[in-house]
C-alpha cells in the first residue's frame, strides 16, 4: 500500500491528487493530525522526527496489532540532535474510501494513544480509545506477558510453596525438566541489555510463575524480542505455526549521554523456556541473546542457544535485515521495503543523517 518513489507508479496524476503531511514524534507521541480524509490517489507523507517511531496499518478490532499484510515503514530511528531536519519520511498512496488504521509500535506508544487514521468517519474516538485501554503500563516502562499462548509441551501441574509466613498449593504451567516453584513470593530480576558490549547481564537467569522479568536498556539502541531456540534470531510472532504473539520490546535508542534509561517489563506465566535476541542488524549473529528458564541439563541449553544464534546469523553486521514481513535494503538516502505478503513498496525519502541510526 505504501507507493514507490517514482511518479509513474502513481494512481492518479498529481493535478488530481492531494498531498497529506503528518508529522510523527517530535516530542509529544502523537501523529499531527491525527486522522485525514482522504480520496484515492491522494498521498499522505509521514515526516518521522525525534526519537524512534513507525507507521504501522492495523485494524479498528486491534489497533496495536498490525494488520495481516499491512503497510509498515519499520523503526525510524531519529537523533534528539537533529531538531532542524532534513527528516526521513515515508509516502503512502490512498487506495479506496474505506478506513485505514495506523499505529506506532514503538514500545507502549500505541497504548498512550499514538495512533492514525484515514477516511475514519466517525470511529476515531473508538479507535484510540481502545488503543488506549490495551495496557497498563506507565510511561517509563512497559508491561507485557511472555506469550499469549501456550507453548507447547507445557503440563497443568501443583506444587505446595511457602512465602509471607504462609503455606499454599499452587497450579502452574510446567514444562519438562524445568524446576518447581520454591516461594509463593514473586520477584523482579534485573536485566541490562548493550552498553559497552552487546550482551544481555545477566544472559541466562531461572525465573518462577509470577516473577516479572526488567530489561533495563542501555547505549546505544538495542531490543528485547522473543525467538525460538530453533530460529533464535528471528521473532517468534513470525515464525509459530501455533499462533503464538511474542513479545518485542521495539528498538531503545539510548543517547552516549543519556543517565537515565528505559525499561521494558515482561511476566512469566510457566516455566517453558524463553528464549530472546536483540534484532538490531548483526547483534543477534554476534551471541546477543538471553533465555530464561533454560533446561541446562538438557541440549537445548543456553549455551546451545547462543551457539545456533551464531552459527545461523553469521557474525558479521549487514545494512540489510530479512525477516517475514518485509525486507529492507538501503541505498543511499532512500530506503525501499516490499512486504511479502502485499508486494508494495514503500518508499522512505528524505537524507538519511550520518550517524543518526544507532547499532
Amino acid at each position: 500500500m505504501f507507493s514507490s518513489l517514482f511518479l509513474a507508479l502513481g494512481v492518479v496524476s498529481l493535478a488530481q491528487a492531494a498531498q497529506f503531511n503528518v508529522t510523527v514524534g517530535g516530542g509529544p507521541l502523537r501523529y499531527d493530525p491525527q486522522f485525514v480524509n482522504a480520496n484515492p490517489g491522494d498521498t499522505i507523507i509521514f515526516t518521522f522526527k525525534q526519537s524512534n517511531h513507525t507507521a504501522s496499518q492495523s485494524t479498528l478490532a486491534q489497533p496495536c496489532v498490525k494488520a495481516p499484510n499491512g503497510f509498515d515503514s519499520g523503526y525510524i530511528p531519529v537523533s534528539a540532535s537533529n531538531t532542524n531536519g532534513p527528516f526521513p519520511a515515508a509516502q503512502y498512496t490512498v487506495q479506496d474510501m474505506n478506513p485505514v488504521w495506523v499505529y506506532c509500535k514503538q514500545a507502549n506508544h500505541c497504548q498512550q494513544g499514538m495512533v492514525f487514521a484515514i477516511n475514519p468517519g466517525t470511529q476515531f474516538a473508538a479507535f484510540q480509545a481502545a488503543a488506549m485501554g490495551n495496557t497498563t503500563a506507565s510511561s517509563s516502562s512497559v508491561s507485557t506477558t511472555a506469550t499469549t499462548t501456550t507453548p507447547t509441551g507445557v503440563v497443568t501441574a501443583t506444587a505446595t510453596v511457602t512465602g509471607g509466613g504462609q503455606t499454599v498449593t499452587t497450579t502452574y504451567g510446567s514444562f519438562p525438566g524445568s524446576p518447581a516453584p520454591t516461594s509463593g513470593t514473586s520477584t523482579d530480576h534485573k536485566v541490562v541489555v548493550g552498553g559497552s558490549t552487546l550482551t544481555y547481564t545477566p544472559s541466562n537467569i531461572t525465573a518462577q510463575i509470577g516473577d516479572t522479568v526488567t530489561f533495563q536498556f542501555m547505549q546505544k539502541n538495542h531490543t528485547a524480542t522473543q525467538s525460538t531456540f530453533a530460529d533464535p534470531c528471528r521473532a517468534l510472532t513470525l515464525t509459530s505455526t501455533s499462533g503464538q504473539v511474542g513479545f518485542d520490546s521495539g528498538f531503545m535508542a539510548v543517547a552516549s549521554s543519556a543517565t537515565t534509561f528505559p525499561t521494558y517489563t515482561v511476566k512469566i506465566n510457566d516455566t517453558a523456556p524463553i528464549w530472546v535476541y536483540c534484532k538490531q542488524s548483526g547483534h543477534c549473529g554476534q551471541g546477543m541473546v538471553f533465555s530464561v528458564n533454560a533446561v541446562e541439563s538438557g541440549a537445548n541449553n543456553y549455551a546451545a542457544f547462543k551457539a545456533q544464534a551464531i552459527q545461523l546469523n553469521g557474525t558479521s553486521s549487514s545494512t540489510t535485515s530479512t525477516g517475514a514481513q518485509a525486507t529492507q535494503t538501503k541505498s543511499g538516502g532512500v530506503v525501499k521495503m516490499n512486504d511479502r505478503g502485499t508486494n508494495v513498496l514503500v518508499g522512505l525519502v528524505g537524507a538519511v543523517v550520518a550517524g543518526m541510526f544507532l547499532a
